[in-house]
């Protein structure tokens, strides 16, 4: 690109490779989790023969180029002497600079740099002067009369551009394009930018579409957000064009091998053991060698979030904090007094907080010492240089069990803090879905510009020109009473995940990854003996590497039901997508992933962070009416934490709880249960009795098949009229068999009759009590008649109208080019 400080830049290194170059600071690519992977940032080569649909303006007249843009951009009189008058203008000003062709012109003229608008020429407050320069620029640069360098097309005002661009070039894959994009399922703000962004990108680059390569986009992507012109900062990771991508890939554009989004192209990725070294910046390079081969051979049995703690550990905690104490330190034996100032500096955060996990450290450098000892035997010529004494002794951990307690003691007691809260959590994300479906379904009743009302307040459905052009346009209403624009659509949708994500984690006991992995293909079910079909979630291997599977209650599967009901209602059934792993920093192969949502167009798995944000949004939310949510963030293994807790509090041998947690060690889940204080005293002394008597240590293994047997047989017992009884296994009925007052109680919805015949039965037992005089008897049937609404309202919450076919997923038909 002549004239071009940036295109220049990137020309200079050479033709287009799929080398992976992610440190080269002249790429001017962020740093961070985002930058170039699998291809490189670089424009396109120049056309032999630039593409002007009008003629070749280059070198005619003043007269000459202003007629022409008169006659295509102008269809009225009074507009056509606008167009003429402002193209004028600007040419007559570039004619004042040395040059044989406009471009020239152009370039020396100064307008060709980032905050030289060419509406700058006008005098301050001429308003019509400078919106007649800034249209003359934008006539110009659409008639590729003059290509301008990208930060100076972003230096001017063209919000037409892209109307004005598609009128000139008249290319019908450029019209594909812009028809694709109408039917992505995004709003028209959207959609008009990825139409500037290609626009903008064609004309930078002075190409038509069919030359746009995956490389040259992604270079208009990196250089918009490394100078600020995505539209965000450039921390928050946005890049330009991200729903332009994967309608060029659907159309065939861009090779088959190209990522398919914009963000996949653009995602680091795992670093080698070189590049996770090398970010601390190690000035001993004999050290930083050392420390890059005994990673890289450790590397063999660590799973790459691992390999990066390792690392960080090595290179920045150790070896880093050694070079700034002893700049001089040239091998790994350590002084005395070089040791104990770098384990007085381990103790404390930079920020001068105490570092809580110093044992990791520690660790990490003892291995680091013994492990070198030990390969020294084996391989001298290769080790033996660097064998010294361990400095990190035995009493350097004679407090690591201790601070073990300490880890658990605040862990259990965050579990404590956070068992009350849960409830209202849950009833939150219900409470909330449940209104904004209410206030979705009663505004899809009516159409654009009618009124209706709900729960006493009054709305008005507004639409915008942009929603006709959809076949399911977004729903949003105003408030009558505040003035509020609310957009429905969005809000349910958001809420309706809030409530998937809390409730699956609750009842469920899922690691986040865990959460993030599940698919339709998770869903399955088996049949008992006794007939009876058990629903079963099977849970991908995560961080134990063991596969599990965990019977679903009644609730979960409705959550479960809900998100497959979801995706089967707008795409027909689970769409297949990839999703990003952010531990190993890699893109997963495509499947049928309950949790997804939409991202720059396309479906894309959630990620851990998602989670996260959709947990801290809802506790955010409660703060406002519940004080005691003020500061409690609850993070998602808070809900595994706690699901253990409830699991063995309630009777649930250890070791089953520690097979549906997926603990490969008993301890784990001991650790996971908080004890509360009202349960020692009254549970303590029995514990060890029935423990000493009942339970040897043979119990500690895996359930033999009589104890699952048992274990199942248990769910056949519990069977009652209403429906089924709710008590831990291995207890008997604790209520004498009051179970319209037992909150064990779990309501069939079969049954839901036969408590309105229970009600009006006890309402006319009442009667009879007021009319005797039974103070007592009156007392006891009210507190029945609570308890059995209680249940019939608990169970129409999750009453189905009618039975839902999960179906089977089956992979998404190919797309064509038509």
């Amino acid at each position: 690109m002549p004239g071009s400080k940036v295109g220049d830049s990137l020309r200079m290194k050479g033709p287009t490779t799929n080398y992976i170059r992610r440190h080269d600071a002249n790429l001017g690519a962020p740093v961070g989790n985002f930058a170039p992977t699998a291809l490189t940032p670089a424009p396109p080569p120049l056309p032999a023969r630039p593409p002007r649909a009008l003629g070749d303006f280059s070198t005619a007249s003043v007269e000459e180029v202003a007629e022409a843009a008169a006659q295509h951009f102008s269809a009225h009189v009074s507009y056509k002497w606008k167009t003429r008058k402002g193209m004028s203008d600007l040419l007559q000003h570039l004619a004042k600079f040395p040059g044989n062709t406009w471009q020239e012109r152009w370039e020396a003229s100064g307008f060709n740099e980032r905050g030289r608008p060419v509406g700058g020429l006008a005098e301050e407050g001429d308003k019509l002067l400078r919106n007649r320069l800034n249209a003359a620029a934008g006539h110009a640069f659409a008639m590729r009369l003059i290509r301008p360098d990208l930060l100076s097309f972003r230096s001017n005002p063209l919000w037409n551009y892209p109307r004005w661009f598609r009128d000139v070039a008249k290319d019908p894959w450029l019209e594909e394009f812009c028809a694709r994009l109408e039917k992505m399922p995004v709003s028209g703000a959207r959609r008009g930018k990825a139409r500037f962004d290609v626009c903008c990108a064609l004309t930078v680059f002075g190409i038509d579409l069919s030359d746009l390569t995956p490389e040259a986009l992604l270079h208009y992507a990196v250089e918009s957000r490394t100078h600020g012109l995505a539209g965000e900062s450039r921390a928050s990771g946005t890049f330009a064009a991200t729903l332009a991508w994967p309608v060029l890939h659907e159309m065939g554009q861009f090779p088959a091998s190209a990522p398919r989004t914009l963000r996949a192209a653009v995602t680091r990725g795992q670093l080698s053991v070189e590049e996770v070294v090398d970010r601390h910046k190690l000035r001993n390079q004999a050290v930083r060698d050392l420390l890059v081969d005994y990673i890289r051979r450790r590397s063999a049995d660590l799973d790459y979030s691992t390999l990066r703690s390792l690392a960080h550990h090595l290179a920045k905690l150790f070896w880093k904090s050694i070079e700034e104490i002893n700049p001089e330190q040239a091998d790994l034996r350590l002084s005395e007094e070089t040791f104990t100032q770098w384990k007085e500096k381990l103790l404390v955060l930079p920020n001068g907080q105490p570092r809580l996990d110093v044992d990791g450290a520690l660790m990490s450098v003892r291995a680091l010492y013994l492990d070198l000892h030990t390969w020294a035997v084996a391989e001298p010529e290769r080790w033996a240089t660097w064998v010294a004494p361990c400095p990190v002794r035995d009493a350097d951990l004679r407090w690591f069990h201790l601070r073990r307690r300490r880890l658990q003691e605040r862990m259990a007691n965050r579990t404590r803090d956070r068992q009350p809260l849960l409830p209202i959590l849950s009833q939150h994300v219900n409470d909330t879905w449940h209104q904004a479906r209410a206030l979705l379904e009663a505004a899809e009743s009516v159409t654009p510009g009618e009124d209706f009302t709900l729960d006493g307040t009054a709305w008005l459905r507004v639409a915008t020109k942009e929603d006709e052009k959809h076949g399911r346009p977004p729903v949003r209403a105003v408030n009558r009473l505040t003035g509020k624009l609310v957009r429905i659509t969005h809000e349910e949708n958001l809420a309706f995940w809030q409530w998937a994500v809390v409730e699956t984690l609750r009842m469920a006991g899922l690691r986040a990854e865990e959460l993030a992995e599940l698919s339709h293909l998770s869903v399955r079910q088996y049949q008992r003996p006794s007939g009876e079909v058990v629903a079963l979630l099977v849970i991908s291997p995560s961080k134990s590497d063991r596969e599990r599977v965990v019977p679903m209650s009644a609730e979960l599967f409705h959550v479960i039901a809900q998100i497959i009901r979801r995706h089967r209602n707008e795409h027909g059934t689970v769409p297949v997508c990839a999703r990003y792993d952010l531990h190993e920093k890699v893109w997963s192969e495509e499947l049928p992933y309950l949790f997804q949502t939409v991202h720059s167009g396309t479906q894309r798995g959630m990620s851990g962070t998602t989670v996260w944000r959709v947990i801290r949004r809802a506790c955010k939310a409660l703060a406002v009416t519940n004080p005691q949510f003020d500061g409690v963030r609850f993070a998602p293994h808070d809900f595994r934490r706690l699901f253990a807790t409830e699991l063995v509090n309630n009777g649930l041998p250890i070791h089953i709880g520690a097979a549906l947690l997926g603990h490969l060690d008993i301890r784990t889940t001991r650790g996971y249960v908080a004890v509360f204080d009202e349960d020692v005293i009254s549970h303590y002394q029995q514990f060890l009795a029935r423990r000493r008597a009942d339970r040897p240590q043979e119990e500690y293994r895996k359930p033999t098949t009589e104890e699952w047997d048992d274990f199942q047989e248990h769910f056949d017992k519990r069977r009652v009229e209403l429906g089924s009884c709710g008590r831990p296994y291995g207890t008997p009925c604790a209520h004498e068999h009051a179970c319209i007052r037992c909150p064990m109680l779990s309501i069939n919805p079969k049954m839901l009759p036969r408590l309105d015949e229970l009600e009006d039965d006890l309402v006319a037992r009442r009667e009879r009590a007021v009319e005797e005089g039974w103070q007592g008897e009156i007392e006891g049937l009210d507190l029945t008649l609570t308890f059995l609404r209680g249940k019939r309202e608990q169970t129409q919450r999750y009453r189905r109208s009618e039975p839902i076919d999960l179906g089977l997923p089956h992979p998404r038909p190919p797309l064509t080019d038509g």
